[in-house]
């Protein structure tokens, strides 16, 4: 079963820009704090595939628009994939648990931004990594 949560984040509108809201500590997805990194992904760029065995990801697209593929098992006989894709116009945080494999494709032209706020800190040890040619899966769509 492909396993993550998709939740509505609210936008405020003023006058001199938008605030969007990333995650508050009531949230049910919140697991606790490890560390917020923004990654910039570029107009067609493909960031595939990683799954974190501990680190729960919280993920935020404020600038831009990035699709994400989630699988829970990449390397099976006819893995099962999930797309959502996420930009201010969709504004929306993804929560991916410990276990799923994911990727993301930049889909603007200009440069899109990704927000991860994680509930550890960046550990090598804790991730596995597929280059995205050797798995299955059509990115050019």
């Amino acid at each position: 079963m492909i396993n993550y949560t998709l939740e509505p984040v609210k936008i405020f509108p003023t006058d001199n820009g938008d605030v969007l809201h990333g995650m508050k500590k009531s949230a049910d997805t919140f697991l606790g704090f490890g560390e917020v990194y923004f990654s910039e992904v570029l107009f067609r760029s493909i960031k595939a595939w990683k799954k974190h065995n501990e680190m729960t990801m919280n993920l935020l697209v404020p600038i831009g628009e990035i699709k994400f593929v989630i699988s829970d098992n990449v390397n099976s006989k006819n893995p099962k994939f999930e797309e959502v894709t996420l930009s201010k116009e969709n504004y929306k945080r993804l929560t991916i648990p410990p276990g799923m494999w994911f990727g993301f494709k930049g889909l603007s032209e200009a440069k899109s931004l990704l927000v991860n706020i994680a509930d550890i800190e960046h550990n090598p040890k804790e991730v596995e990594q597929e280059h995205y040619k050797n798995i299955n899966y059509d990115w050019s769509n």
